[in-house]
């Protein structure tokens, strides 16, 4: 039987993954709009920057000067992703970020290498001194994720046994250093989700780690976002990444089709009209989604923000 959850929190990642993918440079008073206007949406997280090499990723050369420009909003916390101690130290010296301790593993090594130049025994070594980190800035460590967990473009399938074992890994990590996990991550980094995948790996961690917390981070690379989206719903998942519009997508991940990310205003619309309460507003979010193309100038793939909501049409049929 479906276990689906009576409320979702869903992380907006639009400004982050959706401009990192961007071929021209998004201004950064540009990026600032729409960063405050989703602010004015009912999200309690956005993910506005990431702290990464500017040659690598041109579109977050300006990370410092967007988390400097936006206006922030009571109630919302605005995060940055980093990979490695510079990019912690970059995001720390902002002030203004809620600074959240995450562990990540890749289910890929050769995604892994192009990504963050190291190898997987690295990525765990390295797991020991993150933690350290963390806790020396006062940081809780309260969640972990993998990524590549469904599919790697260049290795083909994840097993799931794959995934338990690097699940292991970072529990015996953290147990170590007296770190108690409360939400784990699954992150469909290439696109190879499917429903079935969804459920197959999510009912294994719950079956072994049934105390946890579960989130996904999904893409629509094959057009299966809002499908696996479902499957995660069913098995009981009630946080997600996502993307207005449909932005986003990894430049290093190898897809030549589109890559974005599973669209925020879609999902919200799929939880809405299954009661599922997302606390968002759907008609801000599809402004939002407007505006997104607005920045980018060119086409994005959300449906709502063409659409609109079922709800604007029954108060209209019953007016």
């Amino acid at each position: 039987m479906p276990n689906f959850p009576k409320s979702v929190e869903i992380k907006e990642e639009g400004p982050r993954e959706g401009f990192q993918i961007e071929k021209e440079f998004v201004p950064t008073a540009r990026k600032i709009e729409f960063i405050n206007a989703l602010s004015k949406t009912g999200l309690k997280t956005i993910q506005i920057v990431s702290f990464v090499s500017p040659k690598l990723v041109p579109n977050m050369a300006d990370a410092e000067e967007v988390v400097a420009g936006i206006d922030m909003q009571p109630g919302v916390d605005y995060t940055g992703l980093w990979l490695n101690e510079k990019g912690f130290e970059r995001a720390a010296a902002t002030g203004r970020l809620a600074m959240k301790g995450n562990l990540n593993l890749c289910a890929s090594e050769t995604f892994l290498k192009r990504n963050q130049n190291r190898t997987g025994e690295q990525q765990v070594a390295e797991l020991h001194g993150t933690i350290e980190r963390y806790k020396s800035h006062g940081m809780p460590v309260e969640m972990a994720g993998i990524s590549a967990a469904f599919g790697c473009n260049f290795e083909g399938d994840v097993p799931v046994s794959k995934i338990m074992d690097l699940a292991k890994v970072i529990f015996d990590i953290t147990a170590e250093h007296d770190v108690s996990l409360k939400r784990f991550l699954l992150l469909d980094t290439m696109g190879w989700g499917t429903p079935d995948r969804i459920k197959r790996c999510v009912g294994a961690l719950q079956d072994q780690y049934p105390d946890l917390e579960y989130a996904l981070h999904l893409h629509d690379t094959r057009g299966m976002g809002i499908a696996n989206a479902y499957a995660g719903l069913e098995m009981g998942v009630a946080h997600f990444d996502a993307c207005v519009a449909g932005l986003g997508g990894c430049p290093f991940a190898g897809n030549k089709a589109a890559a974005g990310n599973v669209c925020t205003e879609d999902l919200v619309f799929m939880c809405e009209e299954m009661g599922i309460d997302t606390g968002l507003d759907l008609d801000a979010l599809a402004e939002c989604a407007r505006l997104a193309e607005d920045v980018v100038g060119h086409p994005l793939p959300g449906s709502i923000m063409r659409g609109g909501s079922l709800q604007n049409l029954r108060d209209q049929a019953a007016a």
